[in-house]
């Protein structure tokens, strides 16, 4: 029951598709066991200069960005333990995102960089100045992933019992939006830097503002640590799927990750995205979605077959069984690899089987080694496997079907797997005209929209803008010298 995507001949549709890469910064990333093939390098994630070279191939390639993924925990659900996570690297170990983005960005002049870190466990007054600063080195190639969280094994280790439920991460994490949105877009205004030599004033205290925020989860009163950057705000990446998730997106999001298996499911969950936007009070292609998918591709369709098998070979079926129980909260080692999968009690799981045999042609009943086999290679999305010609075919059917803007595409090996979409894959789009010739200029933001580097006026980020309608600005005491000023707090309008 392996989900490889056909196409028959289909007419090309011109709308430009979006590609990010999809890693992290870890050896099993969506594709467990395949790091023992000769070619992955992905044991090479501490070397910067694997991540200067990938950076170098994906800029060559045109993609839009890298997207890094990260957790903060193992992945022990399956076995009740993370022993098999660790034996199989599910990614564990696993190194920060961030702190790759600064030699990335010295080698490239466009690519852009969407790094994930959650909203649960780091206060957003330190967040707010590191993404700040990576907005600064990069001259505006910054996006951020949103997540709340979803692994028990952070919370415990962060010194909770587990994640707080399911809603109210999402509360917590519109709060800690406000706060950020507060520091970079409240704080400075644009012509605080004046540099002025004369008179010895580098910046006009007048223009820096205290935020003033005190709300149920963060006291923040205090101005942002660093001068407005190019973006102020980073190019916002959410990827959440149930309703609260779907909600909090269409708020805050200018870029959204799903991991939909067929196009059926694809077309209700971006119905069901532009349709929040617009209740947002946004323009419903205001954000760009972008679909989980893995390319498998060579010269010829017997090359690209052969490929997929030799990488088959490689995958660890318990390293995607690690992967599945986590991303389901269920523990499938409990039941038989045989077992029909309607044995399995959870409704999660089952409405993601469902989602899963409505891919499967022959509609046959799923084992759990059936979940282990999907899993191999990439993870929860679609496997396309084909020449370059057959590849843009499929992708270009999926934009026409499901309206989806574009694709992150995770690897089978890496760097392979995105060399050979950029060899293969990559000139057919272009020559259809569905792929970008060149980069835009500026910043990611305008790369992607074409509006400009700064926010939108109807994003909810926009209106904490000094002078902006929820701006709350907390002047310096006249009568006080600056160094010790002592500044009330007060409550700011609630959403």
């Amino acid at each position: 029951m392996r989900r490889n995507c056909a196409a028959a001949k289909i007419t090309p549709v011109t709308r430009t598709i979006r590609f990010n890469a999809f890693d992290m910064n870890c050896v099993a990333h969506q594709s467990p066991g395949l790091w023992r093939h000769p070619d992955d390098r992905s044991a090479e994630y501490k070397d910067l200069a694997y991540w200067a070279d990938l950076a170098r191939l994906l800029e060559r390639g045109r993609f839009d960005g890298l997207f890094i993924a990260d957790v903060l925990g193992t992945y022990d659900i399956y076995g009740a333990n993370d022993e098999a996570a660790i034996r199989q690297a599910a990614q564990i170990p696993v190194n920060d995102p961030l702190l790759l983005v600064s030699a990335m960005a010295l080698v490239t002049e466009h690519l852009g960089f969407g790094i994930t870190t959650g909203t649960g466990f780091e206060h957003p007054y330190p967040f707010a100045r590191r993404v700040s600063t990576l907005d600064h080195l990069t001259k505006g190639r910054v996006g951020w992933n949103v997540v709340t969280g979803y692994l028990p094994a952070a919370a415990r280790n962060m010194g909770q019992t587990d994640q707080p439920a399911h809603d109210a991460r999402y509360d917590h994490a519109d709060e800690y939006l406000e706060v950020l949105y507060k520091l970079w877009e409240g704080s400075w205004e644009d012509d605080a830097v004046i540099r002025d030599r004369e008179r010895g004033v580098f910046t006009d205290p007048d223009k820096v503002h205290h935020i003033g925020h005190q709300g149920q989860h963060f006291s923040v009163p205090g101005i942002h640590l660093s001068e407005p950057s190019p973006q102020r705000t980073p190019v916002i990446f959410q990827a959440g799927s149930s309703p609260r998730g779907v909600r909090f997106a269409a708020e805050n999001a200018e870029a959204i990750f799903t991991a939909a298996p067929t196009k059926a499911i694809l077309r209700e969950t971006v119905d069901t995205i532009r349709r929040e936007l617009e209740l947002a009070g946004r323009d419903p292609y205001s954000a760009k979605i972008f679909n989980l998918s893995t390319v498998i591709t060579a010269a010829t369709e017997e090359q690209a077959r052969a490929k997929h098998a030799e990488y088959l070979s490689y995958g660890d079926p318990e390293g995607a069984l690690v992967f599945m129980s986590g991303w389901m909260g269920v523990d499938l080692s409990r039941y038989g690899r045989d077992e029909p999968i309607a044995d399995v009690d959870s409704n999660a799981i089952l409405s993601a089987v469902k989602a899963f045999q409505s891919a499967d042609p022959d509609g046959g009943e799923w084992a759990v080694d059936d979940i282990a086999t999907w899993a191999e290679i990439g993870g929860m999305g679609p496997l396309i496997v084909g020449s370059g010609t057959r590849v843009a075919d499929v992708l270009q059917e999926w934009v026409d079907e499901t309206d989806v803007d574009g694709f992150n595409l995770a690897y089978a090996v890496t760097p392979g797997s995105f060399a050979d979409f950029i060899d293969h894959v990559v000139p057919v789009l272009t020559e259809r005209g569905a792929y970008q010739e060149e980069y835009a200029p500026g910043s990611l933001r305008n790369k992607l929209f074409g509006r400009g580097d700064r926010l939108p006026d109807e994003h909810r980020g926009a209106s904490y803008r000094v002078g902006g309608p929820r701006s709350t600005i907390i002047e310096r005491p006249s009568t006080v010298p600056s160094s010790s000023a002592s500044v009330a707090s007060q409550p700011t309008s609630g959403r």
